[in-house]
């Protein structure tokens, strides 16, 4: 991966993590199309730039996140990543082995916007406005939601919103808690990446941290990739609210058919 193909990867990222398109397929699919896919490194480098985008919530919503007088409002985020923080550790491998493949992802990616395409008309008399009328209840319910995204190509952004529909939260709302919950769960998924994980590098098992200081341009990646990640992401945030709360969800529905069908067709041929 050299420095230009790493700078597109954290475009990708810092663009589409907290839209409903899967940040990991559109990833994915970036390195396959340069020819980097099989590398660890370039695996690990695709996780650990996901902290950019976890400050850009924390950036925008400092408000909320360091209002320490509301303890409910951590209480909540705790109760609702616990079921990723499980079924993550148990199956995240096991799946990712099955199919993180471009084909396999390409008909999630389908799939999915079909979902979308009709959320609006699925969830019509939402009224809950304020994360305070969020229960725990309903928080660890969308914290479930959210692990079906375990599948490359669903979206944890996609599944947490559809959840907190389900569940009765506005979509503003539930894009929202989708943003908040991503802060514990992506966090969680890099620490776990970056410092616990074996990867295979150099022909050996090495740690993540181990990759990134391994050499400067890793370390310099991992730097740069972050920043642009944060940069990116802050204004994708604020175009996806903006977005859901005049067109609804099928904009992004119709985008995950026909990205998914040219990159169906494309590997197909």
């Amino acid at each position: 991966m050299d420095i230009i193909q790493a700078i597109v990867i954290a475009i990708v990222e810092g663009l589409t993590e907290y839209l409903p398109i899967s940040s990991t397929a559109h990833m994915i699919f970036t390195s396959t199309f340069f020819g980097i896919e099989g590398d660890d490194f370039v695996k690990m480098f695709q996780v650990s730039i996901q902290f950019g985008a976890i400050l850009a919530v924390v950036a925008l919503y400092w408000k909320k996140f360091f209002n320490f007088s509301r303890l409910n409002f951590y209480l909540k985020l705790i109760v609702a990543v616990i079921p990723a923080l499980i079924l993550g550790k148990l199956f995240d491998d096991k799946i990712e082995a099955v199919l993180e493949k471009p084909i396999p992802i390409a008909l999630v990616l389908i799939v999915g916007g079909f979902v979308l395409l009709f959320i609006d008309r699925f969830f019509t008399k939402n009224q809950l406005e304020e994360e305070e009328q969020i229960s725990y209840k309903k928080g660890f319910i969308i914290g479930l939601w959210q692990c079906i995204a375990m599948m490359p190509g669903v979206s944890r952004a996609a599944a947490s919103i559809i959840g907190g529909m389900q569940q009765g939260l506005s979509r503003k709302l539930a894009a929202e808690f989708s943003f908040f919950l991503a802060v514990p769960t992506m966090l969680a998924v890099t620490v776990y990446s970056v410092f616990l994980k074996d990867w295979s590098f150099q022909s050996k098992e090495v740690k993540g941290y181990e990759m990134i200081f391994s050499d400067n341009t890793h370390l310099t990646f991992f730097i740069l990739g972050n920043i642009i990640a944060f940069v990116v992401a802050m204004f994708a945030i604020k175009f996806f609210i903006g977005l859901i709360q005049k067109y609804g969800f099928a904009l992004w529905g119709w985008y995950r058919i026909i990205v998914g069908i040219f990159l169906l067709v494309y590997f197909l041929l």
